[in-house]
């Protein structure tokens, strides 16, 4: 009789764990300036402001079903000609893994660095971040180059 209620606690925490989804913050630091620099808030006005969302429940989950959804930070230097560059940052969730964690692209109107990570609430506060004085830095030598 023991056995069986230990092998069906076990078997009921496999499927748990597997059925449960990943959570993910969601947003876009064009809307949400908190979105940018977290780690400049306490934690409390994170958890109030910062917004965390279950991927396998969202919209992009229904569009690409039976795909395992992971968290990402998308950290974006836009070159406008004429203007001063523009920071954005975009947290959410992803679908299509890359085979690196992060990377970067370098494109014409815009330098991009993309995270991935597999965790609850992991492209948040504590991970994935980037110093403000890194993105400038690129952008900076990104601009003395076009002159």
């Amino acid at each position: 009789m023991t056995l069986k209620i230990v092998l069906s606690i076990f078997v009921l925490t496999i499927f748990i764990r597997f059925g449960a989804s990943i959570k993910c913050y969601e947003c876009n630091s064009a809307n949400n300036s908190m979105c940018l620099d977290p780690t400049i808030y306490d934690t409390e006005t994170i958890q109030k402001y910062l917004r965390s969302a279950e991927c396998e429940r969202s919209v992009l989950a229904t569009a690409h079903a039976g795909k395992p959804m992971f968290c990402r930070k998308i950290l974006q230097t836009i070159l406008n000609k004429g203007h001063e560059p523009e920071v954005r940052v975009t947290r959410g969730c992803g679908w299509v893994k890359h085979r690196r964690d992060c990377y970067k692209a370098d494109n014409e109107d815009h330098l991009e660095t993309v995270c991935q990570c597999f965790s609850d609430n992991c492209n948040g506060v504590d991970n994935l971040t980037y110093s403000l004085l890194t993105v400038l830095t690129v952008t900076l030598g990104r601009i003395v180059l076009v002159l």
